[in-house]
């Protein structure tokens, strides 16, 4: 399953008018509001990111995943079959407490990332 995702947008004012519009009626509301990006959530999460770069950058893609050992094989099969590491597996702290996540980017250096929520971290 896509945890969550960011799209490069040249305009994040422009951008921003118009997903929040066009999200709104899917139930998608901004969650978080950068400078350079605007987070909106549906269904509990952050899930769609909007991001200020040039499009044609690349891109970022998070698929969650059932186990902390799915995250780390997910890493080594990536970088055996040609990616490059952008993040071994461990906890991102800065993220949540409970948020255990490995990164690589793809041969077209796109950043793909696998992340595992830890329930026994789960804030309270």
């Amino acid at each position: 399953m896509i945890e969550h995702m960011s799209l490069p947008v040249r305009d994040h004012a422009k951008a921003k008018a118009f997903y929040t519009a066009a999200l709104g009626p899917l139930g998608y509301h901004i969650q978080y509001d950068l400078e350079d990006a605007t987070g909106y959530m549906e269904g509990g999460h952050t899930s769609f990111w909007i991001v200020a770069k040039t499009p044609g950058d690349p891109t970022h893609v998070a698929f969650r995943t059932e186990s902390a050992a799915a995250v780390n094989a997910f890493h080594e099969e990536g970088i055996e079959a040609g990616g490059t590491d952008n993040g071994a597996p461990g906890y991102r702290s800065d993220y949540s407490p409970d948020y255990y996540a490995a990164f690589i980017h793809d041969p077209e250096g796109n950043n793909i990332e696998a992340v595992w929520y830890d329930p026994s971290k789960a804030s309270s």
